[in-house]
C-alpha cells in the first residue's frame, strides 16, 4: 500500500509563488510515475505535471514555463514549484502515484490565488 501526504498549499497573490511537496510512504518502486493533478470548483480533475524516476517530465500546456515538477527518489518525495500564479490556478492540488493499473491519491491541498 502507498500513502501520499501533500503539504505547501495556501493563499497567494497573483504573480506569486508556492512550492508543494508530496511525501510517499509504503512500497515505492523506481518505475512508479508520480505527479500532480488539480481540481477547481465545478471542473474535472486535470493533470498538472508528472515525472518518472529518470527525471523525464510532462506538463499541462496551461502551466508550461511557470511550474516545475521534481522528484527526490531517495526521499520518495515529489515537488511542484509554482511561479507566476494566477487566479485560474486556484484549485485543490492532489498528489498522484501510478503503478501499472493501480493509482494512489493524496488527500489534496488547497491553493488559492487572489487577484
Amino acid at each position: 500500500q502507498v500513502q501520499l501526504v501533500e503539504s505547501g498549499g495556501g493563499l497567494v497573490q497573483a504573480g506569486g509563488s508556492l512550492r508543494l511537496s508530496c511525501a510517499a510512504s509504503g512500497v515505492i518502486f523506481s518505475s512508479d510515475v508520480m505527479g500532480w493533478y488539480r481540481q477547481a470548483p465545478g471542473k474535472q480533475r486535470e493533470l498538472v505535471a508528472s515525472i518518472i524516476s529518470s527525471g523525464s517530465t510532462n506538463y499541462a500546456d496551461s502551466v508550461k514555463g511557470r511550474f516545475t515538477i521534481s522528484r527526490d527518489n531517495a526521499k520518495n518525495t515529489v515537488y511542484l514549484q509554482m511561479s507566476m500564479l494566477n487566479p485560474e490556478d486556484t484549485a485543490v492540488y492532489y498528489c498522484n502515484l501510478r503503478r501499472a493499473i493501480m493509482t494512489f491519491w493524496g488527500q489534496g491541498t488547497q491553493v488559492t490565488v487572489s487577484s
